[in-house]
């Protein structure tokens, strides 16, 4: 039984979802267990948007609730939030909502699913326009990831054998 849940396409899934690893693991974990890039890029990719989601959905009510039940949560959420702000408000002003694209789409510690999710929550953008753009952003990030990996992958296999 417990083999079923050590497959490939269940760790590639579940570390794809995973905050600061996100697809930068999990696509090239897969490979590394045998996955085609396509096969690693799409479950990769799926597990990555899943957190976006209840992400988008909860962050407003579950920060709320710590916010009014917490001083130390209000002053954690405030900082954040401001920081958050700060630094991304003049490329959020500049790009607009593409901004949750590009930054979502480049595969670097500190961007991702995740970080893109906490963005458009703190700008304001809706829902289903944020889980687009998200999407987008994820695909495009999946492309770099896969493609890179499937390369350095593809030219290692070929030097050692």
């Amino acid at each position: 039984m417990l083999e079923n849940l050590t497959t490939p396409e269940i760790a590639t899934f579940f570390t794809s979802m995973l905050p600061g690893l996100e697809l930068r693991l999990g696509i090239p974990l897969g490979i590394g267990f045998g996955l085609s890039p396509p096969q690693a890029f799409i479950i990769g990719t799926l597990g990555n948007l899943i957190p976006a989601f209840f992400i988008l959905k909860l962050l407003d009510p579950i920060a709320n609730l710590l916010r009014k039940h917490s001083k130390l949560m209000d002053r954690f959420f405030t900082f954040l939030f401001d920081k958050t702000r700060n630094k991304h408000s003049k490329k959020f002003a500049k790009y607009g909502k593409a901004f949750i694209i590009i930054f979502v789409s480049i595969p670097l510690p500190g961007s991702g699913a995740w970080s893109g999710s906490l963005l458009a929550y703190l700008f304001g953008v809706k829902y289903w326009q944020a889980i687009l753009l998200i999407s987008l952003g994820v695909i495009i990030a999946g492309i770099l990831v896969t493609a890179g990996f499937g390369s350095i992958h593809a030219i290692f296999t070929y030097l050692v054998a």
